[in-house]
């Protein structure tokens, strides 16, 4: 059974246990009232595991100093990353933060898609030696003075803050590649604690089972990004098959190269995005590309019953669904 597969595992069995195995289940529970449980005994579940996933760190606190995470769009990675960094606070050690995107090689560099497009995504993007070299000093303990992208000027520039790592500091790093070890093959691979970050399960329901999870991070990336990106429900469905190709390519193939998987589904999410998304989608025309798509997400959500308001207010604003609906205060 592959790590991916056994993260579904036991999000099956966790939703046995909890008597929601579907669609049906999960609808009654919303209809007798009981949607803040639910949400309480997901968000719990959340909050073990992220704990467990610091635990692992501390445990490998002396030789591990460095955490990569990735995983596909809308999976929850900048929030998880901020609660496990939470998590290992809470047992005395210092998260320390470096952007990946600052390690960008400079643009005539940058390799071309088959567009003849900058290829901002491909691994060949990335200034893989100067990161392997700041790695390995850290990891000896030196100092170093992390590089700043000028993403106008399309290069690095100088920017005066440097970094050292302390007996009790954890370095994490968070981006698509940081599951790839060819992004870092100069670092012995026993000094780094890689996570992925998904959200794997979803239910069966209705006279078909529905078990898209990529359904379900494309309605996070809509209600998000119509938030506060700018970017409405119809270029968001219009992009997905970019965004999925870039999955495919860069993310999907390394997914087994981590030491642990984190299942970011809840529940509640499909619920709860019922209630943002399904007013985004229906304001779409049907003179559209994006028309076919959003009615296909639409008839699903039919089946599917939305949170309350007051519910909805109950959701911890540590939550990682509140990275997508607002409200966070990680």
């Amino acid at each position: 059974m592959t790590k991916i597969e056994a993260a579904r595992q036991e999000y099956k069995d966790w939703c046995e246990a909890v008597g929601v195995t579907s669609i049906e289940d999960l609808n009654q529970t919303l209809q007798e009232g009981r949607g803040i449980e639910l949400i309480n005994l997901c968000e719990a579940r959340q909050e073990r595991k992220y704990a467990g996933i610091a635990n692992q760190i501390y445990y490998r606190r002396a030789s591990s100093k460095i955490v990569m995470i990735s995983g596909p769009s809308s999976s929850g990675k900048t929030s998880s990353a901020l609660r496990i960094a939470q998590q290992c606070r809470v047992l005395g050690l210092t998260p320390r933060v470096i952007e990946l995107d600052n390690y960008f090689l400079p643009r005539e560099q940058t390799p071309l898609d088959e567009e003849g497009n900058y290829d901002f995504e491909a691994l060949g993007a990335m200034d893989i030696d100067l990161l392997d070299k700041h790695l390995n000093a850290l990891l000896d303990g030196q100092e170093v003075e992390i590089p700043k992208f000028d993403f106008v000027a399309g290069r690095q520039r100088p920017s005066g803050k440097t970094i050292r790592l302390g007996a009790g500091d954890i370095l994490f790093l968070e981006g698509i590649h940081a599951l790839n070890p060819d992004l870092t093959p100069s670092v012995d691979k026993s000094r780094i604690f890689r996570i992925y970050i998904s959200a794997l399960s979803a239910l069966p329901g209705g006279v078909k089972e529905h078990n898209s999870t990529t359904d379900k991070r494309l309605l996070r990336r809509i209600v998000r990004d119509n938030r506060v990106r700018g970017i409405s429900p119809e270029e968001n469905i219009i992009r997905w098959k970019s965004v999925r190709r870039g999955e495919e390519k860069n993310i999907f193939p390394f997914e087994e190269n981590a030491n642990v998987v984190f299942n970011s589904s809840t529940l509640y999410d499909v619920p709860l995005l019922k209630y943002y998304a399904e007013p985004l989608l229906e304001g779409i025309s049907v003179s559209s590309p994006a028309y076919e798509k959003a009615r296909r997400i639409l008839k699903f959500l039919e089946t599917v019953t939305a949170l309350k308001p007051a519910e909805i207010a109950a959701i911890p604003p540590t939550s990682i669904m509140r990275e997508f609906i607002g409200g966070q205060t990680l």
